[in-house]
């Protein structure tokens, strides 16, 4: 009869015991796992030191090797039957995995054999982007008919694939559209597609087709291959752009990806908006004569306060990034009339918020001659412009309803509101200061209390006249209440701020007593104050 001895104290389960009572296993299952079970095998336990010894018990009844309980066999018994059962099903997984790897690779060593050559007797492809539907420049053929259409040379990135006998669909990309190809016959089995990573560079001639009733794709149109070119192979497993940038990625690995995050669908279409935001600013601002200037991003002045400057040192002089263009844009009015600039601005802020950025595109814009509600009607009238200009292009106007499906244009007339008003509305609706205690006036009202408020009136609101001690030295006071300036911030519903603006000091004795106020030394600003002369 074989001895297997496991001593539950002292054993190891690992390859220095061998199941002698010398060298005992530690556990009943791996024991099993190590020398199955089989007629005439024993399997002797015991705890070696920690076996009970009460009053009564012998003290060297420790050291008895004793069978297995029935309860204990029959516990590791149907343990080791499970893992013998996985154990199989990962042998034969593994053995399938081979075979198939192996039949793969051997259609893959028959797809090296296959080469694709051009037709000499089809029709020059005419090249064109991804996005082209006129119909001069591509007449589409009819779909499982023998009507020809124009035959087309396109260029782009591979974005999806999906591969089914015989034939691959793939849909390319070029930053302006995109375009479903078929591959059929020969095209689809050589080792290029076969082997196909998503953005691999690809060229493909063919002729395009509608697409066939019921059936959807980009622009309900599709390339039929006749021939195709691989520019340049995109790197496939751990390096594939799908693997470093997955969707169920983490925040912090898709910022340091951002270069591959701006090819999907989304960051992209957020970066067309953008572009089309910003030219819909300068188109709003040229309907009403506004002339564009670029002031300097590196300054020797403070705008916004001197907590958030990016200070370094300018050929020996202290400077730091612009925190505003808007002082330099003063400067400009006498000569050029009303102006505005599309620059970045600079903050040193440790936030997180989405409202704070260590560099942003700034727009901003000076007018001359103007009162207080000239300027409030001049901001109302170049946000609703800027958002007609954008939703009057059908592709933008698609993309701001994907990315944002409850978007409304802002209903005009803008509500006015105080800031004492403001504050006296968040007491009435019992929300606190950022200490928790009722608002009183003076307080610089949070971002959250702020939204807070603005959504639940839910309508854009210009929240005016903000006390003096919280605003920026430049801006004019209220000649009715001295308390508080001539200024506005544009409240909108589940964004919150999007415009800051003020009138300005036009005295000489007010700002330099404005510049003592703050502590500054105006001798820098000796180019601003000397508008006021």
């Amino acid at each position: 009869m074989t001895s297997v001895y496991i001593d539950e104290d002292v054993g190891r389960d690992d390859s220095t015991a061998t199941g002698s009572e010398s060298a005992p296993y530690k556990t009943l299952l791996h024991a099993l796992l190590q020398q199955s079970p089989s007629d005439g095998t024993q399997y002797l336990t015991r705890k070696s030191q920690t076996e009970p010894t009460g009053e009564g018990a012998d003290p060297a009844s420790k050291l008895e090797w004793k069978p297995a309980t029935k309860s204990a066999m029959k516990k590791a018994t149907n343990l080791y039957e499970q893992r013998k059962r996985k154990a199989a099903k990962e042998q034969e997984l593994a053995i399938r995995e081979k075979q198939e790897a192996e039949k793969r690779q051997a259609v893959l060593e028959d797809a090296k054999k296959i080469v694709i050559k051009e037709d000499p007797s089809l029709p020059k492809p005419v090249k064109i982007r991804l996005d082209v539907t006129d119909p001069a420049i591509v007449t589409l053929g009819k779909p499982e008919s023998d009507t020809p259409g124009t035959r087309v040379r396109v260029l782009g990135r591979v974005h999806r694939l999906r591969a089914q006998k015989d034939v691959v669909f793939l849909t390319l990309t070029d930053g302006y559209g995109y375009l479903q190809c078929i591959l059929t016959g020969d095209l689809a089995k050589t080792y290029d597609i076969m082997t196909l990573t998503p953005q691999t560079s690809m060229a493909i001639h063919g002729e395009i087709r509608a697409v066939p009733p019921k059936q959807h794709a980009p622009n309900d149109r599709e390339l039929h291959a006749d021939f195709f070119t691989v520019i340049g192979r995109a790197a496939g497993d751990k390096d594939a752009i799908t693997t470093r940038v997955a969707p169920d990625a983490d925040p912090q690995t898709l910022y340091d990806n951002r270069h591959l995050v701006l090819r999907g669908e989304t960051v992209s279409s957020v970066m067309k908006v953008r572009a089309t935001t910003l030219k819909a600013f300068r188109k709003a601002f040229e309907e009403n004569r506004l002339l564009e200037v670029t002031p300097p991003a590196m300054v020797q002045t403070q705008v916004e306060g001197g907590s958030t400057l990016f200070k370094f040192d300018y050929y020996g002089e202290d400077s730091y990034l612009t925190q505003s263009s808007q002082l330099y844009l003063e400067t400009c009015l006498p000569s050029l009339g009303d102006v505005f600039c599309v620059c970045p601005s600079f903050r040193a802020e440790k936030s997180l918020t989405r409202r704070h950025l260590s560099e942003y595109t700034h727009i901003e814009a000076e007018l001359d001659f103007i009162s207080f509600t000239d300027l409030l009607d001049h901001i109302e009238e170049v946000i609703c412009r800027v958002i007609d200009v954008m939703m009057a292009e059908p592709e933008i106007a698609g993309y701001v309803q994907k990315l944002n499906p409850d978007f409304k244009a802002p209903s005009r007339p803008f509500l006015r509101m105080k800031y004492s008003d403001a504050i006296q509305w968040l007491r009435e609706h019992d929300i606190p200061n950022e200490e928790g205690k009722p608002h009183e006036f003076g307080d610089d009202i949070a971002e959250a209390a702020e939204r807070k408020m603005t959504d639940i009136i839910n309508q854009p609101i210009f929240l005016t006249h903000f006390p003096a001690e919280i605003k920026a030295f430049y801006m004019k006071k209220d000649p009715e209440d001295r308390r508080v300036t001539e200024s506005v911030d544009v409240l909108m519903p589940g964004v919150g701020e999007i415009v800051g603006g003020s009138m300005r000091m036009d005295d000489w004795d007010e700002l330099m007593a404005a510049y003592k106020h703050e502590g500054m030394d105006p001798s820098p600003y000796y180019w601003y104050t000397d508008q006021r002369k």
